[in-house]
């Protein structure tokens, strides 16, 4: 086995693993890539999958070329370990196996290409560069997951090492259609990851639910098969029925269909009765969720750190936000158990006048706004369009809204790791169980 120190950061070279069980393969593909020395560099010639597994997980290549029939682990059992564990390489598959299934197969494992043996040097070189264009949002949100922590990170981290994780919960919600709630919800979770720190995104607008829309995710498990094990659920089930975005992010998706709803309303304290099953195996658990306030919402706040209350700057969002910071009072959460989030926030000097200004909203409120996203549609579109959180689709993290959006995951993860460390000195939570029923809530049954 040879291996090569070698990253992508230097000249922009990208760095590539060969895995194929016959060396003379690889040495042939090692050949191909030594004419363009000054655009890819070998940094490692394995022949099974494990190895395949250690050296990415050493090396970090920026392009891992992966054969598929190969002793001790195929290369598509290695590829779904891979994606899983080194989310900044990306596998292309190559194979003499080119039936649907193999490809099928591969593409389910996280491979992001595949090419058929024998393959041409221009063919090689060009699905390389494409790849290797197209993984670049995941390649950063790996760096930024890498990047030197902070003190209550490190405790976050020292917590994991003794088998139990901070399960803090954290629901967005809002009371107007089209708010944005799951961008703010993918964005904020995304945003969230950080070198040992384990993020769960739960979609709970059980009807409508788009976050496996706006990642590309889709699994035949979904938060549905939960429903009939809550009370006995294991985590070995709940990791089955959990996907794994690109990014390294896991995402409980809800049902695929409108009228597979009614399995979840039908118990609607179900979600946060699994989520405090599950909790302690996750830093953060971020749950999306509809517009309407019923039993389901209300049984995700009461067991929320923190609600993201999100509205755009419109006379109706700001009239249903009302409504519901009056409904919270009535329920005596806590006044920073909520973080106002405003939305599609417009430019002063070109805000229009179906707008209303941000300081007129804190003005009616009599709370402030704790964040200010930015409107900006194609920057939005673009990253739905591709798969991927706003926050790892472009490099220029000062472009709006994406310096927004990570100021909003960055000040939600300081509130509540901070407020981890209170907890554990001796305050206790704020959280408690509540009655069954809105009316009764409210002291009206």
């Amino acid at each position: 086995m040879m291996m090569n120190r070698g990253g992508s950061g230097e000249h922009n070279v990208i760095s590539v693993l060969l895995v194929d069980d016959i060396p003379e393969t690889r040495e042939n593909i090692k050949k191909l890539l030594a004419f363009e020395d000054q655009e890819f560099r070998v940094v490692g010639s394995v022949g099974t999958g494990r190895e395949a597994i250690k050296s990415a997980l050493e090396f970090h290549p920026d392009i891992i070329i992966m054969d598929i029939n190969m002793p001790d682990m195929d290369g598509i059992q290695a590829t779904n370990e891979i994606t899983k564990l080194v989310p900044s390489s990306a596998v292309i598959m190559m194979s003499v196996q080119t039936d649907a299934d193999y490809l099928k197969k591969a593409m389910q494992a996280g491979a992001r290409y595949f090419l058929s043996k024998p393959v041409a040097p221009d063919e090689l070189y060009g699905t390389i560069r494409e790849v290797y264009k197209n993984h670049a949002p995941f390649r950063m949100q790996a760096q930024a997951m890498t990047m030197p922590v902070d003190a209550p990170v490190r405790k976050a981290a020292a917590i994991t090492e003794e088998g139990t994780r901070a399960g803090h919960v954290i629901v967005v919600y809002s009371p107007q259609g089209g708010a944005g709630v799951t961008t703010i919800a993918t964005n904020l979770a995304s945003g969230l990851m950080k070198k040992n720190i384990k993020v769960l995104l739960i979609d709970a607008d059980v009807q409508f639910g788009d976050v496996g829309v706006f990642l590309k995710l889709q699994s035949q498990s979904t938060l549905v098969d939960l429903i009939p094990k809550v009370e006995d659920l294991d985590t070995d089930f709940f990791d089955s029925v959990v996907s794994t975005h690109e990014s390294g992010l896991k995402v409980l998706l809800g049902p695929t269909r409108p009228e597979f709803a009614e399995e979840v309303e039908s118990s609607p304290t179900a979600i946060s009765r699994i989520i405090e099953k599950i909790a302690s195996g996750y830093d953060f658990i971020v749950v999306d969720t509809s517009r309407r306030v019923d039993e389901l919402l209300l049984s995700l706040t009461d067991i929320a750190d923190k609600v993201v209350l999100v509205s755009t700057p419109t006379l109706s969002g700001v009239k249903n936000v009302k409504f519901v910071l009056d409904l919270f009072d009535k329920m005596s959460y806590a006044p920073d158990k909520t973080i106002f989030v405003l939305n599609r926030v417009e430019d002063d000097r070109n805000r229009n006048r179906v707008t209303i200004a941000s300081d007129a909203i804190e003005r009616h409120l009599k709370r402030k706004i704790e964040a200010k996203i930015p409107d900006n549609e194609p920057v939005i579109l673009s990253a739905v369009n591709r798969g991927v959180p706003v926050v790892a689709n472009q490099r220029d993290r000062m472009k709006p809204p994406i310096k927004e959006l990570m100021d909003l995951s960055d000040y939600v993860f300081n509130k509540l790791m901070a407020a981890n460390t209170d907890d554990e000195e001796g305050k206790s939570p704020q959280n408690s169980q509540k009655k069954s029923g809105i009316g009764l809530r409210l002291g009206k049954g």
